[in-house]
């Protein structure tokens, strides 16, 4: 869906890399910067919605291992 938007998709970076123009570059850089953006800030608001709900994974892990190794 995104590859559609920016008007690239998988296929089209299959070929060998050492025929890439430096256009083709740009777009694997933006596309990379893209996805990493976007998985940042998708990470970010459910981190925070958990804590809106008082959902604390780390905080289960810790006490889970914690009462695991006293036993």
């Amino acid at each position: 869906m995104i590859g559609d938007f920016l008007g690239f998709s998988e296929s089209d970076y299959a070929y060998n890399q050492t025929r890439a123009h430096s256009a083709d570059i740009f777009f694997l850089k933006a596309k990379a910067w893209l996805y990493g953006i976007t998985c940042t800030v998708a990470g970010f608001l459910l981190g925070n919605i958990m804590g809106v709900f008082d959902l604390n994974i780390m905080g289960f892990l810790f006490d889970t291992l914690l009462n695991g190794w006293g036993h």
